[in-house]
């Protein structure tokens, strides 16, 4: 199968981090995010300056910018064989009290539906291809709602959790595994939309991207035959 890997959310925090992974593996990658800039970005410090990477600027939740950047990727690398999943958003009044129909629906657009949409358009590519994994970043509001990430991303998170169980029941005949990764708080830029953001000395205590990258790769370098459809992992002290 192809060594050809979408990853969305790819200019900064874990998507960049799973992007220097899949480099170092000598993957042809395509770079997703709504701002090319910060992509190449990640493709400098890549270090790659032999085409095996390509930014691709992409609102996932656009089914026209998805569509496009999928016939872009099949004429340079060929059908995706890994597509990860990590592009989100929240917003800052998240609480049921402060949240707004149009703020709920642009988190469930880019959390949820622009998950699907990258999966539903690379699903054809894989099942020719007799294989592929897909790996969905959650989150574990995906698995317990908590009082710091808001109604539409708790409910986005929770309804990608089902969307990737779907996956593993429906394309397991295709050769097609689904991995979902619950990581809980990860020093990224999404936390600066806090409320009340952490302070530095908090942020050294979380996951750092790089954490949650290694655990994206073990789930795409597992056998063929091997599948981690969920993976909890979480910050070891307070």
């Amino acid at each position: 199968m192809n060594k050809v890997a979408v990853v969305t959310g790819a200019g900064s925090g874990v998507g960049r981090a799973v992007v220097l992974e899949l480099a170092k593996r000598n993957y042809r990658v395509a770079l997703l995010g709504r701002r090319e800039k910060l992509s190449n970005e990640t493709i400098a410090l890549a270090g790659k300056t032999d085409g095996s990477l390509m930014a691709i600027a992409c609102d996932v939740s656009a089914q026209a910018d998805v569509t496009k950047m999928l016939g872009r990727v099949r004429a340079e690398f060929g059908d995706p064989t890994v597509l990860v999943n990590s592009a989100g958003i929240n917003v800052a009044r998240r609480s049921l009290a402060e949240l707004s129909q149009a703020d709920f629906k642009k988190v469930i657009d880019v959390n949820l539906t622009g998950a699907f949409l990258c999966i539903h358009a690379l699903l054809p590519g894989m099942r020719k291809q007799g294989g592929g994994t897909i790996v969905n970043v959650i989150s574990d509001a995906g698995l317990h709602a908590n009082p710091i990430s808001g109604a539409a991303y708790i409910a986005a998170k929770f309804a990608l959790t089902g969307l990737t169980e779907t996956i593993n029941v429906e394309e397991r005949k295709s050769g097609i595994r689904a991995c979902a990764i619950f990581p809980g708080e990860i020093n990224t830029p999404l936390l600066d939309k806090r409320p009340v953001p952490p302070p530095p000395e908090a942020r050294l205590k979380m996951l750092q991207p790089e954490d949650v990258a290694a655990a994206v790769m073990f789930a795409i370098d597992l056998p063929d035959r091997a599948v981690v459809e969920k993976l909890l992992i979480r910050p070891r002290t307070k």
